[in-house]
C-alpha cells in the first residue's frame, strides 16, 4: 500500500481543512497516512520570524482568511475566525505525538482543529484538550499526563528538527516517496502522485 506522510499544525489555518478531508480522499484510493504533528513556530524562527507570516505581512493575511471561508464552505465545515491567531499548539502537539499510533488520533485531530477554528477555543489551555479527548471517548486527563513525560517532549523536539531537516517550511504538508506537497490546494497532487507510475522511483 502506497503511503504518505501528513506533516501538520493545529495552529496552521489551511491544515484545518486539510486534515477535515484526508482521511476519506486516502481511504478512497487505498493510500496509508502517516501523521506527522510538529510544530511551526521554531521553524519561523529560522526563517527570522516571532509571527505567523500571515501577521507579518496583513495583505495577505486577509486574502488567506476570505479564501479559507471559501474553502470550508465548500466543504460544508465551520469556520469562526479566532480571536487570537496563532495559538500556541505546543499541549495539543503533544498529545497527538505521543499517540500518533492510536486508532483514534484522526479524530482527535479534527477535535482540536474545531476548537481552534470553529469554537474559538484557546487550544493551549489542558481543560479544551481533554474535552477534545472526551469527546472521542478517551481519559482526557490520563492522556495528557502521558503526553506532558520528557521522553515525549524530546519526541516532539525530534519532530520538528526532522521536518527542518527534510525542508519544510510550512503546513499542511505532504510528503510522498520523498516528493514534497506544500498546502491543502496540493492535497489531491499527492494523494495522485501515490497512484501514479513513478511511485517509489524519484531522486
Amino acid at each position: 500500500m502506497a503511503t504518505l506522510e501528513f506533516w501538520f499544525e493545529f495552529a496552521s489555518t489551511y491544515s484545518y481543512p486539510a486534515a477535515a478531508r484526508i482521511g476519506d480522499l486516502a481511504r478512497r484510493e487505498g493510500i496509508s497516512i502517516v501523521w506527522k504533528p510538529f510544530l511551526l513556530g521554531p521553524i519561523f524562527r529560522r526563517q527570522g520570524w516571532n509571527d505567523s507570516p500571515f501577521n507579518i505581512f496583513p495583505v495577505q493575511g486577509r486574502y488567506m482568511w476570505r479564501d479559507l471561508e471559501r474553502i470550508c464552505a465548500d466543504l460544508s465545515i465551520p469556520l469562526r475566525r479566532p480571536s487570537v491567531f496563532p495559538r500556541n499548539s505546543v499541549l495539543a502537539t503533544r498529545v497527538a505525538c505521543a499517540f500518533v499510533s492510536e486508532p483514534w488520533l484522526p479524530e482527535f485531530v479534527k477535535q482540536v482543529y474545531r476548537a481552534n477554528f470553529a469554537d474559538d477555543l484557546d487550544i493551549s489551555e489542558r481543560k479544551v484538550i481533554e474535552a477534545c479527548l472526551g469527546r472521542i471517548g478517551v481519559l482526557g486527563a490520563e492522556k495528557i499526563e502521558q503526553a506532558l513525560a520528557p521522553a515525549n517532549k524530546d519526541a516532539l523536539r525530534s519532530q520538528t528538527e526532522r521536518a527542518m531537516a527534510i525542508g519544510i517550511f510550512g503546513a499542511p504538508t505532504c510528503i510522498v516517496d520523498r516528493e514534497m506537497f506544500w498546502g491543502n490546494d496540493r492535497l489531491e497532487r499527492a494523494i495522485a502522485w501515490c497512484k501514479s507510475p513513478g511511485f517509489g522511483q524519484s531522486a
